[in-house]
């Protein structure tokens, strides 16, 4: 499955946001089922980015 252009760019700045903040990405994937962009940080910070890119911590 292909992330939508929306996704990606969410994706990327969400990943350079907790980067500066010195939390390491440890997961960036694609939820087959769904077609919602997963990013895991550590254990606490789980985040689902949806087709149209917004997004939420579940």
């Amino acid at each position: 499955m292909t992330p939508t252009t929306a996704q990606v760019w969410k994706c990327f700045q969400l990943c350079c946001a907790l980067t500066e903040k010195y939390c390491s990405v440890d997961l960036v994937t694609i939820d087959k089922r769904t077609g919602k962009v997963i990013i895991l940080v550590r254990e606490e910070i789980n985040i689902e980015i949806e087709h149209n890119g917004e997004w939420k911590f579940v």
